[in-house]
């Protein structure tokens, strides 16, 4: 193709502010290559408002056109993009440079364990934001209260840059986590997770019946209307008369963060590639989207029980990608988000950073946090449990805290 592999993902800036970026991608294509690079763009902090990609099954062309923000590292962008286009050797029958990849061991896990004197309002978003900054990546997180007020933080985290074994890595970050914990700040330490983060990992088995039921229904809730699910938000539509190799898939729905992301790992999961496709958010704040789709085999979706669940599946991923709810438990206030786990193993970017940040806008102090993974009607859900600081609660109402955290995790 006599295209260098630095050309593969090309960043054009927007005349002046307020105008979109453009990102173009112009690589071999592989199945989930749409989703990978969604996530990216996601993870940066980037809203997609139009998107245009085609391919022939061997090389895929996609242009984004994204809004972006004054604090947007660019050439970072464009590096995390790169390493998920697959290697230009990929279409010329050398395989073995994808397979290399394919085969590399999980990422190390550490566990960054800290005690703070106390936890002053905003702190836990402070710390996400820093992790993020320093593209640790946050697995798993458990915040807990001690008798006399003193907090203990556990955050396990994975290294995007794969430096974290190094004593510089591990100087830098905690020189930095000094820096905004001040004088809170009693004790840090950085080693390798051992058992205790699968211990972790697990979280409470314990999940009450009413609770599972709300976050976790799989059935779009019949009746009139709620403050959180608008009527007829979404409208899925699957046409195998348009084209004659293609399933032609037609969304309209309400703009969301995340939403061509939700969109294509939802097709990643059901082994759906994109032919060619197009989208664009109109005037109203609706997506208008057009997918030209087959089967991994190359054949139409004809199965009328792989259409509806596709169909459902996609509906419900539009109108509802997050679970959010706050409930109560005797004298205690605790918030729930729960989010669907890819089939990869991958939870949703940036979430334990958007609620911590809901958090601190609404002026309400965390008591105690715990993040584990529940199979839940054959699916594995990331369940979020904050339990919240009761002297805040009777300032801010259950109501204006879920909406308050249900807004920013969707960018509304």
């Amino acid at each position: 193709m006599g295209i260098l592999y630095e050309d593969s993902v090309v960043i054009t800036h927007g005349e002046k502010s307020g105008d979109p970026h453009v990102i173009t991608v112009n690589c071999p294509d592989k199945t989930g290559l749409g989703s990978d690079l969604c996530r990216i763009v996601l993870l940066f902090g980037l809203s997609i408002s139009r998107g245009d990609f085609s391919t022939d099954g061997k090389w895929c062309y996609i242009v984004f056109w994204v809004v972006g923000k004054p604090s947007t590292r660019w050439p970072l962008l464009k590096k995390r993009l790169l390493e998920v286009c697959p290697s230009h050797f990929s279409t010329t029958g050398i395989r073995f440079y994808q397979q290399d990849k394919e085969i590399q061991k999980p990422p190390d896990v550490f566990l960054l364990k800290f005690w703070c004197s106390s936890h002053p309002k905003g702190l836990l978003h402070d710390v996400s934001e820093l992790l993020c900054d320093l593209e640790l990546t946050i697995r798993r997180v458990k915040v807990s209260t001690a008798p006399d007020g003193k907090m203990m933080d556990l955050f396990f985290i994975t290294d995007t840059r794969e430096l974290f074994r190094t004593r510089k890595r591990q100087e830098e970050t905690m020189h930095r986590l000094k820096a905004i914990l001040a004088d809170v700040l009693m004790s840090c330490e950085i080693e390798l997770a051992g058992p205790e983060f699968t211990a972790c990992s697990q979280g409470s088995p314990y999940l009450p019946s009413s609770i599972a039921e709300e976050l976790f229904s799989l059935e779009l809730p019949f009746g009139p209307p709620n403050r959180h699910l608008p009527s007829n938000s979404v409208v899925v539509d699957m046409d195998n008369a348009i084209s004659r190799s293609h399933t032609v898939l037609q969304l309209l729905c309400l703009d969301h963060k995340g939403l061509v992301y939700d969109i294509m790992r939802t097709l990643k999961d059901y082994s759906i590639q994109v032919s060619y496709g197009r989208f664009y958010i109109n005037s109203k704040g609706k997506c208008d989207v057009e997918l030209f789709t087959m089967q991994s085999d190359g054949s139409k979706i004809v199965d009328s029980n792989k259409q509806n669940a596709l169909c459902s599946r996609l509906r419900m991923e539009l109108t509802r990608p997050l679970r959010v709810t706050v409930v109560s438990r005797g004298p205690d206030t605790e918030l729930l988000v729960a989010n669907p786990v890819e089939l990869s193993g991958r939870g949703r970017p940036l979430v334990f950073h958007d609620i911590t940040l809901a958090l601190k806008h609404l002026n309400t102090s965390i008591f105690s946090v715990e993040i584990g993974r529940h199979m839940i009607h054959d699916r594995e859900w990331e369940v979020y449990r904050i339990l919240l600081d009761e002297g805040d609660i009777v300032s801010v109402q259950q109501t204006k805290i879920e909406e308050g955290v249900r807004n920013i995790l969707m960018g509304w």
